[in-house]
């Protein structure tokens, strides 16, 4: 069985990421950690912390910092990412989270969202397409205990 993790390197999503490798063994599972990056934004990409201020944006520095995040947190999780368009507006990432659950046939996706409680809705929120998905179960992790 697989654990897919939606990543950005938030708060919310490390704990995800936690919580997943604290089930992984209950279910004998995997986890894979998966990332969406849009290509060339760097206004995304300094919010989420994946570059410093005055970093210019480079795919691979990018996606480098990523995997070594989520390595920090869960060494033995498989990271994947996909590159999308630099304006790709939250539908397009949360269809690529989806697709690549369904591609590993995830049997369990762990999201972390701060508005879980509010039934994983916002407009600038991945979280509710991803949930929506019958094929896989879902974790909703709301707080990140430390």
């Amino acid at each position: 069985m697989t654990i897919v993790v939606p990543f950005d390197g938030s708060a919310l999503s490390v704990a995800a990421l936690k919580r997943a490798t604290e089930v992984q063994s209950a279910f004998d599972s995997d986890v894979h950690a998966f990332t969406v990056v849009p290509d060339g934004n760097e206004a995304y990409a300094r919010e989420r912390g994946w570059l410093a201020v005055d970093d210019r944006f480079d795919p691979e520095k990018v996606i480098s910092h990523i995997a070594q995040d989520v390595e920090a947190v869960a060494p033995d999780a498989t990271f994947a990412y996909d590159v999308v368009n630099r304006y790709a507006p939250s539908g397009v990432i949360a269809n690529r989270i989806r697709r690549y659950a369904r591609t590993q046939d995830a049997r369990l996706v762990v999201i972390g969202s701060d508005n879980a409680g509010h039934i994983v809705t916002s407009v600038s929120s991945v979280g509710s397409p991803v949930a929506a998905d019958a094929y896989y179960d879902v974790l909703l992790v709301r707080h990140d205990r430390g």
